[in-house]
């Protein structure tokens, strides 16, 4: 008798290869059971719902107990999207200083006129977003 000294020389040899397909298989079947769960709830909504029962006033939209009039989007005002732009810009500030504050003294052994540059940089490109904002009178809250 031979021994061996690697199982996966017994299976070859015993002719049974594991295919690498096979061990897919539970995420195709996981795919096809979403996948027909999801057409079935359609295809039962249509069928069981109550299409003959609609009528204009069940259609309508509903706004808080008022009668819908006028337009459903109205305009906004430019100055709302340069609020929300300055939010995101400070925000993002935020979490880019932080984390380089936490590792500036470990860094500052190293490289201490890059982490200076590369924050003062930073900074730079903030505070040009700062007089922009300014100029548009973005922080004007009368008007």
């Amino acid at each position: 008798m031979i021994p061996l000294a690697n199982p996966q020389c017994l299976l070859l040899a015993s002719g049974v290869e594991d295919s690498q397909l096979t061990q897919y298989l539970p995420v195709l079947i996981l795919g096809l059971v979403a996948v027909a769960f999801a057409a079935g709830t359609l295809v039962m909504s249509v069928v069981i719902g109550k299409r003959g029962r609609r009528n204009r006033t069940k259609d309508s939209a509903y706004e808080c107990g008022m009668l819908p009039v006028g337009e459903g989007a109205s305009r906004m005002s430019v100055k709302f999207y340069l609020v929300a732009m300055l939010f995101i810009l400070f925000d993002i500030e935020v979490v880019f200083l932080y984390p380089w504050a936490v590792v500036y003294r470990d860094m500052l052994h190293l490289h201490a006129n890059l982490i200076f540059g590369s924050m003062l940089s930073f900074i730079g490109v903030l505070l040009v977003g700062y007089i922009y904002a300014l100029k548009k009178k973005a922080f004007d809250w009368k008007n």
